[in-house]
């Protein structure tokens, strides 16, 4: 079930969905939008796949996307959201701007980046920013020297995650299992585990689970 929806009182208006999985964050970033000239707020999303649902159904020139959501991983949302609503310009909204899972979500086609401690002023001219020119031309920069997963690998270590076999993996991604071997293989490198019990501990460690 959506969170919650608002009806579109200005059509000239940028249309903002914020998606955060923490209310308080959510209404406070929705009450400074509302103070934003020509911004609409027409919907809150506590999830990932309420986002995606939400892009689908009021189809928003911005999207305001929490990186660490309970249900998917950013990347993926960003994705999906592409897929119903191409139009809309999505935002990785995070406190987090060193995490992994940044340039993954950047990869996947998020326009760029803003730090939760962004003052309202700077928040309403990134909005306005992304709806008229399709980027952010103040975003921070990803610390040089970061060990990234590409967006599959993402997906590999959410499975693993979840306790699925290497066929099942390969059955959910409609791949074949030598390559997800390879991708698991690339993975455990990545976050220098030797097993999968170790590869969930150190992924839990950085953040990314």
């Amino acid at each position: 079930m959506e969170d919650e929806a608002f009806p579109v009182t200005d059509s000239a208006s940028i249309r903002v969905i914020v998606v955060d999985d923490h209310p308080v964050v959510r209404d406070g970033v929705a009450s400074q939008l509302k103070s934003c000239s020509e911004v609409s707020v027409v919907g809150l999303a506590p999830s990932g796949r309420e986002a995606v649902a939400m892009c689908g159904n009021y189809r928003p020139d911005v999207v305001l996307l929490d990186l660490r959501l309970p249900d998917m991983p950013a990347h993926e949302v960003v994705r999906r959201a592409a897929a119903t609503s191409p139009e809309s310009k999505i935002i990785i909204f995070t406190a987090f701007p060193e995490h992994d899972g940044v340039a993954a979500a950047l990869a996947a086609g998020a326009c760029g980046l803003l730090v939760k401690d962004i003052s309202g002023y700077d928040l309403c001219a990134a909005v306005h920013d992304a709806a008229a020119t399709g980027r952010l031309t103040s975003s921070p920069e990803i610390p040089s020297g970061t060990s990234l997963l590409t967006p599959r690998e993402y997906d590999m270590l959410r499975l693993i995650a979840a306790g699925h076999t290497n066929v099942e993996i390969a059955s959910e991604l409609n791949l074949s299992v030598n390559t997800v071997k390879d991708y698991v293989r690339n993975v455990l490198q990545r976050l220098t585990a030797r097993n999968r019990a170790q590869l969930i501990t150190n992924a839990r460690a950085r953040g990314l689970l």
